[in-house]
């Protein structure tokens, strides 16, 4: 029975805790079993299962609903406590024992929990009130099970009363901010339901719901400093037009607007908004102020609190156990005795084994079975298994021991044959496949100890897997085994001369047992003859055991507790071992406990875990009696949770004859073997004592008693008094082993002939473990025993009787507080497990992130768990951790059931699951990250300081004693230049009279033929032609803008000179794409209008195009201007050629799309047009004499000027190859090289990386095809952006085989306001690579390091000035000068900077200052034009062609698309390269920031089950390498980044896409 007491209405008046409130109280209603263990109550999880807010009517009548079949059960309330027919809230507090708790029977835990423990669990999720964030987006095929749930649309009711009535009675201000703080400082950590749900179609709904707490946000006037500044520069959607997933009749549910009215997807700003409200109000304290040294970014320190807890006791003395018995029947060693009782007890039983159904398959006996078989299998490993006519082991040798855990027989034979040859055993576990976890790490082992002999039964060997030949398949990391079969007509009788060897007890090594350290490396502990022989007397001496006892096994036979207790003290003393394998436990958890009542067992040696399953099944046996035992011995009593199922054990079966007493929890370790066993009744021992220590207390190592009634406490239960002749210890963890106090935890360690030797071929590990001399405060020696450590902390207490803690494989050291993951474990198993946890499967570790360690929490999810329901179950167990330890959850994942790498006898391997977590193979199928709550050591935000004034500042050519970063080309005045012509037009006439037949393009198609050439004089008539097609047919004005719409070739060439010679003003666009019209036929559409061309010339098949019935989709195709097409033009003389009135008149009109997703065209004047063609054939020695090959696109930039203006004016023959013939074609550019022996060459960067990955591989074939790139001297990369230095070394490193020079490829620069800054050239000294420290890049400092130093970033010159250009670094804001230390804007002055931007918006005012700007002080009457790019200048050792030294600039990238982030300036490739270092399978990433949040989106290369792996990854190796708490990670498809025709990411592009959710992500997954 149970107490019920009624509370008032005002303990719980909120109706988003009622539900959770309503769980926890009527959760002990249900009607209990006898013995107080039975399933859940089915109304009591329904109400579990509703995790959704509902409204308050709603969950009235769901409440009346449920109650109705027990309202009864309260009929005797006061009906004035029932209000509106409807009981109120009610507290339910059990009065019968604590154990009377509903377990659900069908469910198996790998672990136990304590039902105490879930009570102060579900106590602290009471206190939270329901915060909701955002749920991760996923596409249904990432889904590993569906649920109705997940294809229902979200629920539209209102989220709370206190909700709705915020927003229906329009409450003051100080109540919105008092709700808000309430609801957002409840915790670090939060729960979540989610707006919007996914349906199968991978398309999500729109939210259609206004209420949630984002738009209630959104919506409601806060303080204005509280919603960060929108950086978008989005425009609103024009009505009509639909979103992917967003249908068109939703526009106003569907749509919101962010505080700065800036339309968005409510899909994403919603739960991005959500994201941000769990951040405004952090939990956490804040970090303490400092400035941020230039150079130094220094960490927050966790600074201690000073109202910790501080240990106070005095100093501990060393615990001595009782003295070691000798007497005179001690046997001089284990085989002695083994001998003793063969030869005196023949017929005694030693060993009876059990099949699957529990029924006996063989008794060993002590004589013939034991004994005379032992002696068999000595002699045939010593005398029958040669090699080459020598004996295969010799004593001393180490052998295998593969024996699966059903052969409890046959392994005994064989661990007591190998010691009767001599021979060392190595028990192992028996490797199912090739790929078991832990499986390469014994294969080391197995390798430093030399095992060449593994032994195993006919049953293992035939089920091993087998290699091609039959034989047994060689593991990984395994050495080369001979398997030997020990059971059958392998074993020879020996001649009866022949008697093995019985020495004495000595200091040789009688086995190996292996351990597994938290790294997951494993390691053999060596123990002695001596040290197993006294080892076995100690536990004699503990335990009691007396000849011929019976005793019931349910441990591992080959290892611990198991081997100890089963195989080496049971024969010590002749007595009777009942092995019970772990199948049959699996199949029968009450096998154990059916026989001890058969065999009338005195001892049984268990786990805990056989406790709690043989509890969950204990109804289906009544007739069993435990009455014969006495002594239960709890192989892990040291794990602090065994005192649950110890207790839960007790309270069934005390009805069944088990005494309390017979309890006797055990502590043991690999390395001190035994360390503490609670001794039997009989022993008149002091009774067993329990500790209700403070949680807190324990993280600071120290002991603090609280009461159970407190939520964060650990109830603990001694282990006993130490082993009888040990010596035991408390020493600190970490530092020197110093003495601990009383009142302080730290680990045990143990002195005593019975502990293990050594760490096999590890001396060094062996010193510092077993060989320790524990020391006073003072440092003084306690003694000159060496102890054992033996990696458990515990402290002693009353009685002398030791109490474990935690382990330190478990320990997790988080801003200095101590957490144990057992503990954390229990925490998260408290939250529902049933419900979600599969088998209770949960691991716990911790790994190391921005120099602390961080908690990771992973658990198999059940199959059947939705999608939703896992979530939230996430969120409240971050809450639970977070309430209970005080600790923030880095990671939580869930898995599919069974996938997490299993342990030999079930369990989780917890180093394994660690490993795959590291290395992205983990598979999750959800993950929640949440840096945001537990990374509180972030540097300090950078403080801006006020600038010094000019005055103090500059003095000549020094700024802050630094040298001005200026630099400047050759002079152009002074370099001899005979075509001084002012126009175009002009060099083109004179060319075809001068040279008419000199061939100045060729253009090669995709199979390296010449497709067509021109002449100067063919290309003049051209010309014409098109010049008198514009003024007749066209009816063209001068100074009219013509669009120019071809593919690259020749025709686009000649009608730009065309233009120039009707004096039209040219504009060239990219023609659109016919399989892909929809996204590229608007941008030619823009550029026409935006650049107000009144005339489109193109050829006919385009002209058909862009009028087609598919175009029309697209565009409104009866809005294009005048189109001409030029394919037949009649051959007319142009009656005169157009003179421009001043060289100053616009030649013609650049258009692009930049990396920011801006459409910039930019006016270029005669003038600038002939200065800069004199520039870059300067620059680069273009003589008529000449060849190039350009491999660009014509329509931009350098790429349009090399392409069709060089030529003419130079005279050099330009060998034009189109890039997106290489996609047919990728070895074109290069055999044209070849072929034509070319000295210089221009490209792309994704023209280079096109070749790198489709030719990497066939250098080899090129080369017999006569590719030869030995003749390159320069090849030029065209980009406007920093230079890829990754790519150009792979292009070089990959071509060297075909001759390329590795000084060849050069990076150049050039941007919208100067289409060529720096160019490499064919003269002047090799291109420059320097080594930037990137900290110190964040604060715009330059700061040279070595090549290969942390947070080292190489950085590649940008190519030589070119001549007539000045260059000079200027600050962003203040417009002063820089020295060259610091990184500013690149400024530019030079006669061929663009004369400015072109629009029809009437903005040039706006951007007025980038194309003429002066500095502030300093040379204030130049004039600049601003290039938008951060870089520094820098004075190399290298001389220039003038004897001067030569000034090298370095571009770092884009002003615009920098992140100024936690105020410091973060470029986004830095941290794209970091993201797509962290795992294979990011294909590309790029970054970009939404209001405060950073956005990372990655391509998966993999299969789409690796796409939760990334989130963690990306997350912490951003936190790691930048100091950044990544917002938001989505994963995407490759392809879906968007790049421009030069390779450059279109970040902006993709924001846009993300925020209107059009990118369909594999995954979305918002950082808490």
């Amino acid at each position: 029975m149970c107490c019920v007491f009624i509370g008032d209405e005002n303990r719980c008046s909120d109706p988003v805790l009622l539900p959770l409130r309503f769980v926890v109280s009527v959760g002990v209603l249900g009607p209990l079993s006898p013995a107080g263990i039975g399933p859940a109550s089915p109304w009591s999880s329904e109400i579990e299962g509703r995790t959704g807010d509902i409204t308050q009517k709603g969950y009235e009548k769901k409440r009346a609903k449920l109650l109705a079949p027990y309202i009864s059960h309260i009929q005797g309330a006061d009906p004035s406590l029932q209000v509106d027919g409807r009981v109120q809230s009610f507290l339910a507090v059990p009065a019968a024992s604590q154990w009377n708790k509903p377990h659900a029977a069908n469910s198996r835990d790998e672990r136990f929990r304590s039902n105490l423990h879930t009570e102060a669990v579900h106590a602290a999720l009471v206190g939270y009130r329901e915060r909701r964030m955002p749920m991760p987006s996923k596409r249904r095929s990432v889904l590993v099970q569906s649920s109705v749930e997940t294809c229902t649309p979200p629920d539209t009711s209102s989220a709370s009363e206190d909700e709705g009535s915020l927003r229906r009675q329009g409450q003051p201000h100080p109540s919105v901010e008092h709700w808000f703080n309430r609801v957002i400082q409840g915790s670090s950590t939060s729960s979540s339901t989610s707006s919007t749900s996914s349906h199968p179609g991978g398309r999500p709904h729109a939210a259609v719901s206004t209420t949630t707490l984002a738009d209630l946000m959104a919506h409601t006037q806060l303080d204005n400093h509280s919603l960060p500044p929108d950086v978008t520069g989005l425009s609103e959607r024009p009505p009509g037009v639909s979103v992917r997933g967003v249908p068109r009749g939703c526009s106003q549910s569907s749509t919101l607007e962010t505080a700065d009215g800036v339309p968005v997807s409510s899909r994403v700003s919603s739960k991005i908004q959500q994201l941000l409200n769990t951040l405004k109000r952090p939990k956490r304290p804040p970090l303490r102020e400092f400035f941020v040294d230039d150079f130094e970014e220094l960490m927050e320190v966790q600074q201690p609190d000073p109202n910790q807890p501080k240990p106070e006791g005095a100093q501990m003395c060393p615990l001595t156990g009782e003295p070691l018995g000798g007497g005179i029947n001690c046997p001089p060693s284990l085989l002695a005795s083994l001998q003793h009782w063969g030869t005196t007890q023949p017929k005694s039983p030693c060993l009876t084994a059990l099949d699957n159904t529990g029924k006996p398959v063989y008794t060993l006996t002590y004589g013939k079975c034991v004994w005379c078989v032992c002696v068999k299998l000595a002699f045939t490993l010593l005398n029958k298994l040669s090699s080459r006519n020598e004996p295969l082991l010799r004593p001393g040798d180490r052998v295998a021991l593969v024996f699966p855990n059903s052969e409890p027989v046959m392994f005994m034979v064989a661990f007591y044959g190998c010691l009767l040859a001599e021979l060392v055993p190595v028990p192992i576990e028996v490797p199912l496949t090739r790929k078991d976890a832990g499986s390469q790490q014994i294969g080391f082992l197995l390798g430093s100890c030399g095992v060449t002999l593994a032994l195993t039964t006919d049953t293992c060997q035939k089920g091993l897997p087998k290699a091609q030949t039959g034989e047994v398949a060689s593991f990984k990391g395994w050495p080369r085994l001979l398997w030997f079969v020990t059971d059958g007509k392998h074993v020879v009788k020996p001649p009866k001369d022949w008697h093995p060897l019985i020495r004495a007890a000595s200091e040789e090594i009688a086995y190996i047992e292996y351990k597994t350290s938290k790294e997951g490396s494993t390691m053999g502990i060596t123990v002695s003859h001596s040290a197993m022989l006294t080892h076995c007397r100690a536990l004699t001496q503990a335990c009691g055991y007396a000849e011929g006892e019976t005793i019931t096994n349910v441990l591992d036979f080959k290892r611990d507790a198991g081997l100890w207790h089963g195989v080496l003290t049971s024969v010590m003393n002749r007595m009777h071992v009942i092995s019970i394998p772990y199948s049959l436990m699996k199949v029968n958890p009450l096998s154990w406990i059916q026989k001890v009542h058969t065999y009338k067992a005195t001892v049984a040696v268990v786990k805990s875990r056989d406790m709690h399953w043989s509890l969950l099944a204990q109804r289906e046996q009544r007739d069993v009696s435990l009455s014969s035992l006495r002594m239960l011995i709890v192989a892990d009593g040291a794990n602090p949770w065994s005192i649950s199922s110890c207790d839960a054990f007790l309270n069934v079966f005390q009805a069944r004859g088990l005494r309390p007493e017979v309890i006797c929890p055990s502590a043991s370790s690999a390395e001190a073997l035994t360390v503490a066993i609670r001794r039997p009744p009989e022993m008149g021992v002091p009774p067993p004592g329990k500790a209700v220590l403070s949680m807190s207390g324990l993280s600071y190592s120290v002991i603090r008693v609280d009461t159970e009634e407190k939520l964060s406490v650990l109830t603990v239960q001694d282990v006993g008094q130490a082993m009888p002749g040990a010596l035991a210890c408390v020493v600190r963890v970490e530092g020197p082993p110093c003495l601990c106090r009383t009142d302080e935890v730290g680990e045990i360690c143990i002195s005593a002939s019975s502990t293990g030797k050594s760490y096999f071929g590890l001396p060094g590990m062996t010193k510092n473990v077993f060989e320790t001399v524990p020391v006073t405060a003072s440092g003084v020696p306690i003694g000159d025993r060496p102890f054992t450590r033996t990696s458990l902390l515990g402290f002693v207490g009353p009685d002398s009787l030791l109490f474990v803690v935690g382990k330190i494989d478990g320990l997790m050291v988080v801003s200095g507080r101590r957490h144990n993951a057992d503990d954390v474990v229990a925490t998260a198993l408290a939250v529902e497990p049933m419900k979600f946890v599969y088998r209770g499967r949960i691991a716990v570790f911790s790994v190391s992130v921005l120099h602390d360690e961080r908690i990771v929490v992973v658990a198999e999810q059940r199959p059947d768990a939705s999608e939703e329901d896992s979530f939230q179950w996430m969120s409240r167990v971050l809450q639970a951790i977070d309430s209970i330890h005080q600790v923030g959850v880095y990671c939580l994942a869930l898995v599919p059931a069974n996938t997490l790498p299993k342990a030999p006898l079930g369990g989780i391997h917890v180093s394994e699951t660690k490993q795959r977590f590291l290395e992205g193979a983990l598979h999750p199928c959800n993950v929640l990250v949440c840096p945001h709550t537990c990374v509180t050591n972030l540097p300090k935000p950078r403080q801006k300081q006020p600038e010094v004034g000019p005055a103090s500042m500059i003095v000549g050519n020094l700024v802050a004693g630094k040298r001005i970063a200026q630099a400047c080309g050759r002079d152009v005045a002074q370099l001899e230049d005979n075509d001084q012509f002012l126009y175009m037009q002009d060099v083109l006439q004179w060319r075809a009279q001068a040279t008419p037949d000199h061939a100045l393009f060729l253009l090669l198609n995709a199979k390296g033929a010449v497709a067509s050439s021109a002449s100067c004089l063919q290309l003049h008539k051209r010309a014409e032609r098109v010049a008198v097609a514009l003024m007749e047919k066209g009816r063209l004005n001068t100074g009219d803008h013509v669009a120019l719409v071809y593919p690259p070739g020749i025709d686009l060439i000649a009608t730009f000179y065309g233009c120039l010679y009707a004096g039209c003003v040219p504009v060239t666009v990219r023609p659109p794409h016919h399989q892909n019209l929809a996204t590229t036929l608007p941008t030619v559409k823009m550029i026409v209008e935006v650049s107000n061309s009144v005339c489109i010339l193109t050829t006919q098949a385009i002209m058909k195009l862009l009028k087609s019935k598919e175009a029309a989709a697209a565009v409104d195709v009866k809005s294009w201007p005048m189109v001409l097409d030029t394919d037949d033009l009649p051959r007319k003389k142009a009656a005169q050629i157009h003179k421009p009135p001043t060289p100053e008149t616009l030649a013609y009109l650049d258009f692009s799309v930049s990396t920011t997703g801006i459409l910039a065209g930019v006016k270029m004047s005669h003038t600038a047009t002939s200065a800069l063609c004199r520039s870059v054939k300067l620059q680069c020695e273009l003589y008529p004499s000449r060849q190039i090959a350009i491999c660009l696109d014509p329509y931009c930039g350098l790429g349009f000027a090399l392409w069709c203006l060089c030529s003419v004016y130079s005279g050099h023959q330009s060998i034009l190859v189109p890039p997106l013939e290489l996609e047919s074609n990728a070895s074109l550019w290069l055999s044209a090289v070849s072929q034509y022996r070319l000295r210089v060459t221009f490209c792309s960067y994704s023209v280079m990386e096109l070749c790198t990955k489709a030719l990497g591989s066939q250098t080899e074939a090129l080369r017999v095809r006569n590719v030869n790139l030995s003749c390159v001297r320069t090849c030029m990369v065209v980009a406007e952006e920093r230079p890829r230095i990754a790519l150009t070394q792979s292009f070089s490193k990959i071509f060297k085989d075909l001759g390329l020079s590795p000084r060849a490829v050069s990076a150049s620069f050039s941007c919208r306001v100067n289409v060529a800054v720096c160019l490499q050239g064919t003269a002047g000294p090799d291109p420059t690579t320097v080594y930037l420290d990137m900290r110190a890049l964040r604060h715009d400092r330059v700061r040279l390091v070595e090549r290969g130093s942390p947070h080292s970033l190489p950085l590649m010159e940008s190519g030589k000035i070119l001549p007539g250009v000045k260059v000079i670094i200027a600050n962003t804001e203040t417009k002063g000068p820089l020295g060259d230390s610091h990184l500013g804007e690149i400024w530019v002055s030079s006669p061929h900077n663009a004369s400015g931007y072109y629009t029809v918006y009437g903005e040039e005012v706006l951007h007025a200052d980038h194309f003429s700007t002066r500095l502030s002080f300093g040379d204030t009457q130049t004039l600049w034009a601003r290039t938008g790019y951060l870089g520094f200048l820098r004075r190399t050792e290298l001389t220039d062609a003038s004897g001067e030294r030569h000034d090298a600039l370095y571009v770092v990238g884009s002003l615009d698309e920098t992140l100024e982030l936690r105020g410091m300036r973060y470029h986004p490739i830095d941290i794209e390269t970091s993201v797509t270092r962290s795992h294979k399978s990011i294909a590309e990433c790029a970054v970009f920031t939404w209001t405060n949040l950073l956005v990372v989106v990655v391509e998966l290369r993999g299969s789409e089950q690796e796409a939760l792996d990334l989130v963690p990854l990306v997350t912490s190796v951003v936190l790691e390498e930048h100091h950044l708490i990544v917002g938001v990670v989505v994963v995407v498809d490759p392809g879906v980044i968007p790049i421009n025709s030069r390779g450059e990411k279109q970040r902006m592009h993709l924001r846009d896409g993300f925020l209107a959710d059009q990118l369909d992500p594999i995954y979305v997954a918002y950082n808490m």
